[in-house]
């Protein structure tokens, strides 16, 4: 699915967030800035351990900030990490996932980052559903394309056709 906001494009698919063609990637960080398990691990996995050391030397990272690192080996030129949760593993909520989705946001904007792609935050060990991922993560998007958010592409990649159809319904109501 593709939209356009403000212009700029909004494109719903189903993928792999580490092999995307855009400028950044979102890691749905905790704020310790440990790439253990989830999208951070796979991050980490294919990009290289300096992601994580250059992370980790900027942490803690509070749920609502976001920090940018270069992306190593990865397709990507950054890894915009933004804390759904404070420590490794933690379940988070549907607020934090809206914070940490506007930080990136934001980040990215101060940096000048034209195009990013953000996977479903706060979905794998965070515990959200998909549905309230979708809502907070798309809402949060609306609102800083409103304020004059600067990105030319924003992208959300996502694992499952379940994920998939949650986004579109989501989607579909925010920006019709």
């Amino acid at each position: 699915m593709e939209a356009h906001y403000k212009g700029t494009k909004i494109e719903i698919k189903i993928g792999d967030l580490l092999n995307e063609d855009t400028e950044a990637i979102v890691n749905p960080a905790n704020s310790l800035m440990i790439m253990g398990g989830g999208v951070a691990g796979a991050i980490k996995n294919k990009g290289g351990k300096e992601i994580e050391q250059e992370a980790m030397s900027k942490a803690p990272v509070e749920v609502g900030k976001a920090i940018i690192t270069n992306a190593g080996r990865l397709k990507a030129k950054y890894v915009v990490h933004s804390p759904t949760m404070e420590r490794p593993a933690m379940l988070t909520n549907k607020e934090k996932v809206y914070l940490s989705t506007k930080a990136a946001l934001q980040e990215s904007k101060k940096r000048g980052i034209r195009s990013i792609a953000f996977p479903a935050m706060g979905t794998g060990v965070g515990g959200v559903s998909y549905i309230d991922a979708a809502s907070a993560m798309l809402r949060a998007i609306k609102e800083e394309l409103d304020a004059g958010a600067t990105i030319q592409t924003i992208c959300i990649v996502l694992r499952d056709e379940e994920a998939y159809e949650d986004f579109i319904n989501v989607a579909n109501k925010i920006f019709s």
